[in-house]
């Protein structure tokens, strides 16, 4: 059982599907990635609620003149020397000049921003203050809701929900704690490919798919965008 319920906890397990997924996602975007950079380019690049662990994963930080940003609410940790980290508000990126990075980057966070005027707002900075971008979010149409592994999740009520995940062992395979899934309820808004192209008009949208449907997206305007 043990390795069966590896594969449901969250992506920043190796061994869970969500690691596996994200490894795929990585190994896509770097293909991008170096269609558009030389890698001896100087390239500086933030990531908006980014981890060092995701980064230790790529060869984008063993490049001579890389350097990556981490942004976040909260202090992330990190002891490579082309990664630094600094807090700051998504919706709110005052501390940084227009065009100040060649690309900004950001996986899986637009969709915790409560409201869509706020993933507006973090839209608009990131075309204000990156040059290129590749901003990656769940499908909400997609079957299975990505932040519970719940079937239809995101059509439920949130009062459904909450009794699945805090009383049943339904999501991921176990129960979550009360605080943890109100905040969750609270904060989770995903977003459609309608609204993904609002937020990012002159973006292509790179479409990650499972059996054929599109379990999550990502607006960019590397090479190859229309």
């Amino acid at each position: 059982m043990g390795s069966i319920s590896d594969l449901f906890k969250s992506s920043d397990q190796p061994n869970s599907l969500g690691a596996k997924f994200r490894a795929k996602r990585l190994e896509d975007f770097e293909a991008l990635f170096f269609e558009t950079y030389e890698k001896e380019a100087k390239i500086s690049i933030l990531d908006v609620g980014g981890t060092d662990y995701f980064w230790r994963d790529s060869s984008i930080i063993d490049l001579p003149n890389s350097q990556i940003t981490l942004l976040n609410l909260h202090l992330e940790e990190s002891s490579h020397p082309s990664i630094k980290a600094m807090t700051g508000d998504a919706t709110d990126m005052s501390q940084f000049q227009n065009d100040e990075f060649d690309l900004v980057f950001s996986n899986s966070v637009i969709e915790h921003l409560y409201t869509f005027e706020a993933q507006r707002k973090m839209a608009d900075e990131i075309m204000r203050v990156g040059k290129k971008h590749f901003i990656q979010t769940p499908n909400r149409s997609f079957p299975i809701e990505a932040h519970y592994a719940l079937p239809f999740a995101q059509n439920m009520p949130k009062s459904w929900v909450y009794f699945l995940l805090t009383k049943t062992r339904f999501s991921r395979l176990q129960k979550w704690e009360d605080d943890h899934a109100r905040q969750y309820l609270d904060e989770i808004r995903l977003l459609n490919q309608r609204e993904m192209k609002l937020l990012f008009p002159e973006s292509e949208l790179y479409f990650e798919k499972v059996f054929g449907l599109v379990k999550s997206f990502a607006a960019h305007n590397l090479k190859g965008a229309q």
